[in-house]
């Protein structure tokens, strides 16, 4: 029987807890960066790379996660 809880968690080999503190994870890093971005737009002096710093290496390791899902299945 098909589960929709734990069907995109085994994809990318977690289990629906695994997978959930995983997206807590991104959750609580993009609402930092978030406010790192807007506190940007006040003090344009402040932040200056860090968000697009930390966007680019988020974005590498989920890409790298991603490959080494692949090459798994």
């Amino acid at each position: 029987m098909r589960n929709i809880f734990t069907e995109h968690p085994n994809e990318v080999g977690e289990n629906y807890v695994q997978h959930m503190r995983h997206a807590i994870g991104f959750c609580l890093l993009l609402l930092s960066l978030s406010f790192k971005a807007l506190v940007h737009a006040i003090f344009p002096f402040w932040y200056k790379t860090s968000v697009s710093d930390r966007i680019l290496k988020l974005s590498e390791g989920m890409q790298k996660r991603k490959n080494q899902t692949k090459e798994e299945n």
